[in-house]
């Protein structure tokens, strides 16, 4: 009798968390359902890719750390800037963000292409001039990968600290070398198959990094947005300070982000919310 009372109470609470972070990914109003999982995609259930993407928390955490590091290079700060609304939908754009993962991670095959030619269609007619009178396009094969690789590297870094501490070298290597197969579908070039590539690509691209007054503003906006539902509010929090915790130290100066001195807590948080949305998803 008390077990099946504490099913009922259960499972309830299991649905009602699970059905919020449902909703912070798919926009019912556009009638978005997740994305079904199908192995005959790009990938599929053996892969190293689809374990990495498949945490919530993670990806969250991951997602935010990337965000930041891409917003970092001024051409790739301009395209956001000059051709989305990302101050009024800037959760819209998040999520579309995170549709594209999931089509391409999960989807069958002419889903991901789907997804990939669209991307490319928009990159297409994006384009323009920085402040000191640079052109730049976003279909710029050296911008996509600067985007592809603070990606993949936050995404990996994140699972490894929040899901997989002891995930083995050649599975980290493997996620590189999967996940390159986006970017060059993409168009990205050069594109990392291993982690030491993706170090030094990172290491080769810092020159060209700046933080300006729009850097700034851009970042805040990320950072301070509303969240979509009441139960994204906390896990927003966390995962805003997580992704922070995330970034290399050099990246963090440049933000001016200061040392995370409570890095104990937010980590210990983390994991306490990976573990519940985990349980939640079953």
């Amino acid at each position: 009798m008390a077990s099946s009372l504490g099913a009922r109470v259960v499972q309830p609470l299991r649905q009602a968390i699970a059905q919020q972070v449902v909703a912070i990914f798919n926009d019912r109003t556009r009638g978005e359902s997740p994305v079904v999982r199908r192995p005959d995609g790009m990938f599929g259930p053996r892969s190293v890719i689809w374990r990495v993407h498949g945490d919530v928390t993670s990806m969250l955490v991951g997602g935010i750390a990337a965000l930041m590091l891409q917003m970092l290079h001024p051409a790739v700060l301009a395209g956001v800037w000059d051709h989305s609304r990302f101050r009024e939908d800037l959760n819209g754009r998040l999520r579309r963000t995170a549709r594209f993962i999931a089509l391409t991670t999960y989807g069958g095959a002419e889903e991901a292409e789907a997804a990939i030619a669209r991307v490319r269609r928009i990159h297409d007619h994006v384009g323009g001039t920085l402040p000191d009178g640079t052109p730049y396009r976003a279909n710029d094969p050296r911008l996509l990968a600067w985007v592809h690789v603070t990606e993949a590297t936050s995404f990996l870094q994140a699972w490894v600290r929040y899901a997989e501490p002891a995930m083995s070298g050649r599975d980290r290597d493997r996620y590189f070398a999967e996940i390159a197969r986006v970017g060059v579908a993409l168009g990205a070039d050069p594109v990392p198959v291993n982690r030491a590539e993706a170090a030094r690509l990172i290491a080769e691209m810092r020159p060209e990094l700046r933080v300006d007054a729009r850097t700034r503003e851009v970042a805040q906006i990320l950072l301070e947005r509303p969240a979509l539902t009441t139960l994204a509010e906390p896990l927003q929090a966390l995962t805003v300070e997580a992704g922070l915790d995330l970034l290399p130290a050099w990246a963090r100066r440049m933000h001016g982000v200061p040392p995370t001195l409570g890095r104990p807590l937010v980590q210990a948080g983390t994991l306490g919310v990976a573990r519940t949305l985990r349980w939640a998803f079953g």
